[in-house]
């Protein structure tokens, strides 16, 4: 199998540390080399946050560079955005329609941009769309967006599907499985 190059974007508190220990749990299961590098930023204060999960025969660095994400999973429309550039011409964009105002939005100083999604297609993007936060609501809490997201892209891999809910299995709390595999299944028949 060659390289898959994922990055995980989204704002500190979505869970997507979380996304990304269920996507290299997978990835080790289907018996490849992983490595993953997670960057925190001012993830407690809402800050951008982004994970770097690289899978293939040997993998040597989990850093993904401009023009090489094979896939990336944004949480939220801005942080799609900020990431654009990372993404090979070839490569494809998950990304969950909810909109996270930063601080300068927060604070009165700026408006939230209009048309993020549009842009990021009209700049030759392919881009899936997903309500993740109505999907997750449905499943039983806002905070399973980072599983249902996990599902949509779980899909679109050669991966069988009881190995990403066997990833889920073993790396979320005994306490939240029922509700994020619910989840999952919500991501994974997502239109």
């Amino acid at each position: 199998m060659k390289n898959l190059n994922v990055m995980i974007v989204g704002v500190g508190g979505q869970g997507t540390l979380l996304a990304s220990r269920v996507l290299g749990a997978a990835m080790i299961a289907s018996g490849q080399d992983v490595k993953v590098s997670e960057v925190h930023g001012m993830s407690q204060r809402g800050g951008s946050v982004v994970t770097y999960v690289r899978a293939g025969e040997k993998v040597y660095s989990p850093v993904i560079n401009q023009g090489e994400a094979d896939l990336i999973l944004a949480f939220e429309q801005l942080e799609a955005a900020r990431w654009l550039s990372f993404m090979k011409p070839t490569g494809k964009m998950i990304v969950n329609t909810q909109q996270m105002d930063p601080m300068p939005v927060v604070t009165g100083v700026a408006q939230y941009p209009e048309g993020v999604l549009e842009a990021i297609a009209a700049a030759g993007a392919d881009v899936k769309a997903v309500d993740a936060l109505k999907l997750a609501m449905e499943a039983g809490s806002v905070k399973a967006v980072n599983v249902v997201l996990i599902g949509v892209m779980a899909k679109q891999t050669d991966i069988p599907k009881e190995v990403w809910l066997d990833a889920v299995r073993s790396t979320v709390p005994a306490k939240f499985l029922e509700m994020n595999l619910k989840a999952f299944e919500a991501g994974w028949s997502a239109e």
